[in-house]
């Protein structure tokens, strides 16, 4: 299951070997929604068949669908849903994306990948990763204002503080009452040979270590999101310690997160994440309005395709879920044409955009209308 990056996006663009197949549905995470699922799955798979079959034979088009059959027939995988699924197939290539929000029903074949509804969830500004954290164990999250998710770990991060130290803890016959306890760990009761509190902390100290290196260099480095940290309070002071990892809020939960229901460490989460996100959002504008106002921004959708065919937008804001019927024709020029598109979720002029910007380098925002400094839609920051 991948982790959606820029280097992810930028990978699948890189892709040049025809056919591409790009697949996206909602899902469910509960039954019996999710029995239609893989049934919902299926249909869009007959509907890439016959594109297909439009311009490649019926054993040629068999080998291109095989992974996605195959991966139709897998119950395991469908009990496991969240709400939108997005699959990427081609030659030597298949990459799956389980999403924590809903996406339209698409099936197309091309001769590059259709990365647009997850680049619009990558430039969303709510998301973040919390790490629940206790003196024995961690779990991540990945959420935003809505959800949190468990992210399934490699199996090469320990997860617990016996798989960090091993052999190395201080005294292998501690014992420690309420262990992870929902409610009793911050009055846990040390006992056995050298049960001394300080062999306690120092051996939570080297576990807190491992655990700030390992989100850092395998999910903070890798995704830019803001880290909130669920713990204990004394375990605050000690994590902030022993971290290093810039994208930890100095703020965070201070509750034994596995005392609370998800729900409850959602809406707690939420609440340490909103004030920075409206600033984000107040930020961004800001940043334009003053760009603009000294001739290094513009709203003009004409302007901005030429700047970004140029390389030269080092910002792009982006209103949500809106569609601007016109569409880049000359990557040389910058040149647009405003036309009918028969399915404007495949391709329309902000997705044009948004892919020149990110692979020149630039950023792409995603704002809600009511917090775009522009009515047009997009609004462009120049590096030049």
């Amino acid at each position: 299951m991948q982790m959606i990056t820029e280097k992810f996006i930028q990978d699948l663009l890189a892709k040049k070997e025809n056919p591409c197949l790009s697949l996206y549905m909602p899902t469910h995470r509960h039954h019996p929604e999710n029995k239609q699922d893989p049934i919902r799955f299926k249909n869009l798979l007959k509907e890439m068949e016959q594109s297909l079959q439009q311009k490649y034979s019926s054993e040629e088009t068999k080998n291109f669908l095989a992974p996605l059959e195959e991966l139709a027939g897998n119950p395991d995988f469908w009990n496991q849903n969240r709400d939108g699924l997005a699959v990427f197939s081609a030659k030597d290539l298949m990459e799956v994306v389980k999403l924590p929000v809903a996406v339209d029903s698409l099936a197309l074949v091309a001769d590059s990948f259709h990365t647009k509804p997850i680049r619009k969830y990558l430039q969303s500004t709510d998301r973040y990763h919390l790490l629940g954290l206790s003196r024995h164990e961690f779990t991540l999250y990945e959420g935003n204002r809505h959800s949190i998710d468990e992210i399934e770990l490699s199996d090469e991060i320990p997860k617990t503080i016996e798989e960090a130290l091993g052999d190395e803890l201080t005294d292998e016959h501690i014992t420690v009452a309420s262990y992870g306890g929902a409610a009793g760990e911050g009055n846990a009761m040390h006992h056995g040979h050298g049960g001394k509190k300080d062999q306690v902390d120092l051996d939570a100290e080297r576990f807190f270590r491992i655990v700030a290196k390992a989100v850092e260099d395998n999910y903070s480095n890798p995704s830019g999101l803001p880290l909130i940290l669920a713990a204990l309070p004394e375990h605050h002071h000690l994590f902030h310690k022993v971290n290093k990892n810039e994208s930890l809020r100095s703020d965070g939960i201070q509750v034994n997160p596995s005392s609370v229901s998800k729900e409850k460490l959602t809406k707690m989460a939420w609440e340490v994440m909103k004030p920075a996100y409206l600033e984000n959002l107040e930020k961004q504008a800001g940043q334009f309005c003053h760009a603009k106002a000294a001739g290094k921004g513009s709203d003009d959708y004409k302007e901005l395709a030429v700047a970004a065919v140029a390389g030269r937008i080092e910002t792009l804001l982006v209103e949500a879920d809106r569609i601007i019927a016109a569409r880049i024709t000359n990557l040389v020029t910058g040149n647009t044409q405003k036309k009918d598109m028969d399915n404007p979720r495949v391709d329309d002029l902000l997705d044009d955009m948004g892919e020149l910007v990110m692979k020149m380098g630039g950023k792409v925002v995603v704002m809600p209308p009511e917090y775009m400094p522009t009515d047009t839609g997009l609004a462009g920051i120049y590096r030049y």
